[in-house]
């Protein structure tokens, strides 16, 4: 495990171009026209209604509830109460399946949303943090509201080499319960394969899971006969990639999902899944609406 200091990783030069290009397109959608009009991605932000009392001269008259005032035939308005900053908290999954896209990487997909969660948190003066993690925790960016959070975030992603790594949620899930003392939204991205059990974060925390998938793995065709390694473990393995085999396959990958989409339902947890051609930050402006 490293330390807990802001990541000082910087991408190679093919990944500082990878990065500025996500960084800028997210910033400008969620700043810009397409996410801008919108005060925030996130549920919760803003002010939260305490009580209904007469209208006061000076009182604004936005805020009338004339529902309320129609019924008692004298004005009443809504009193708020500013909440307190939302922790917004992103955990990245980078194991060796995510070292694969047939349109782009997934890893470069999870920047991508990273990025989108990121400024919107940011933008809403809220705190963000960032931990990537796969068999175990390697980068930290600690909670703030400056920009360079982000920045960091999308460059240890982007630099990160997963492969002869594999997705351990256990210890995810471990290493979170001593971690994050207060209540977060939690955004874990990742592509979800395996055995996953997240009722505790689920229970303790507001979860938010961001399925990154590539089509093609859900929808493969017949390659014939290949080599292929396994980024996980490095070991390689050769044979027909045939129908018979991609039939078991299919099964195996929607049967891991059908009981992913259930646990996730069950824990209250909520979701989106990304493919690597669509746009991340639409998909999750339109998922968390």
């Amino acid at each position: 495990m490293k330390s807990d200091l802001p990541s000082t990783l910087y991408p190679l030069p093919s990944d500082k171009s990878k990065a500025k290009r996500i960084l800028l397109k997210t910033r400008k959608q969620v700043y810009g026209d397409m996410l801008g009009n919108n005060a925030s991605l996130f549920e919760g932000e803003g002010f939260e209604f305490t009580e209904l009392r007469e209208y006061l001269y000076g009182d604004d008259v936005r805020k009338i509830d004339w529902k309320t005032t129609a019924k008692l035939g004298k004005p009443y308005v809504k009193v708020y109460r500013e909440e307190r900053e939302l922790n917004v908290v992103v955990v990245t999954m980078l194991g060796g399946s995510m070292y694969f896209g047939t349109v782009r990487q997934k890893s470069e997909t999870a920047a991508e949303a990273v990025a989108t969660i990121g400024f919107s948190a940011t933008k809403n003066s809220d705190l963000f943090s960032h931990y990537l993690f796969a068999d175990e925790s390697y980068e930290i960016v600690k909670p703030t509201k400056k920009l360079y959070g982000v920045y960091d975030s999308v460059a240890s992603i982007l630099s990160f080499s997963p492969i002869g790594k594999r997705n351990d949620f256990a210890a995810m899930e471990a290493f979170l319960r001593k971690r994050l003392r207060k209540k977060a939204l939690l955004f874990i991205v990742s592509d979800f394969v395996g055995e996953i059990d997240l009722k505790y974060l689920a229970k303790k925390h507001d979860l938010f899971a961001v399925i990154v998938r590539d089509r093609f793995e859900e929808e493969p065709g017949e390659l014939g006969y290949l080599r292929l390694v396994d980024p996980e473990n490095g070991r390689g393995v050769e044979g027909s990639v045939d129908e018979a085999a991609l039939k078991r396959y299919r099964a195996a990958l929607r049967k891991n999902d059908e009981r992913l989409y259930k646990h996730l339902r069950r824990t209250g947890a909520r979701f989106a899944k990304v493919y690597t051609h669509e746009d991340a930050a639409v998909k999750l402006a339109k998922a968390m609406r």
